[in-house]
């Protein structure tokens, strides 16, 4: 596995200790986005993409973060102690959606990240700079691979205001379910 692109984004000073957002493609196949680059105590390191946490109020049932101190739902006021802590003592409220399993790993990444990082940094301070960070734009889609070629997007499936739906693939011979050949 190799890490074949690095985008980011800078952040201004506005945020002190946020210094800006990348994405990190491998294999010129997959991508993760939204790590942040980060200024901690002892430097600059990579935060890997991650959720908040949220557990279910003992009224309704409803989804609430566990920084939450009223369900969102029904108003029921939440224990403000119901996130996990382990021995060190802080909550633990945000899970890693995508990460490395080893150091060596977590290394190799990290390195990429912060070379390209003040790669970027540098580019930043040249007349015309533009950020290369941007989101998925309609010509990233260009050159989908042939494996790919007959499958759309239901858009009749997509919430109120928004373009998205689901994906759908060419139809199976044994039943079809949400896939239908586009």
């Amino acid at each position: 596995m190799i890490i074949t692109e690095v985008r980011i984004k800078l952040m201004d000073a506005n945020h002190e200790r946020l210094l800006g957002f990348c994405s990190v493609t491998f294999d010129d196949m997959f991508v993760i986005r939204d790590l942040k680059i980060i200024e901690g105590t002892r430097g600059s390191f990579v935060a890997m993409p991650s959720r908040k946490l949220t557990d279910r109020c003992p009224e309704c049932g409803i989804k609430n973060h566990l920084r939450a101190r009223f369900c969102n739902h029904c108003g029921l006021a939440l224990d403000d102690d119901r996130a996990l802590r382990p021995l060190e003592g802080k909550a633990k409220l945000h899970a890693d959606i995508a990460h490395p399993i080893h150091g060596q790993c977590r290394d190799m990444i990290q390195k990429a990240i912060m070379k390209a990082y003040l790669d970027e940094r540098e580019r930043a301070k040249l007349p015309g700079y533009v950020c290369r960070y941007d989101d998925i734009d309609a010509g990233d889609f260009d050159n989908v691979p042939f494996e790919m070629a007959g499958y759309r997007v239901d858009t009749a499936h997509a919430s109120a205001g928004s373009a998205h739906g689901r994906i759908e693939q060419p139809s199976r011979e044994f039943g079809s379910g949400i896939f239908e050949r586009g």
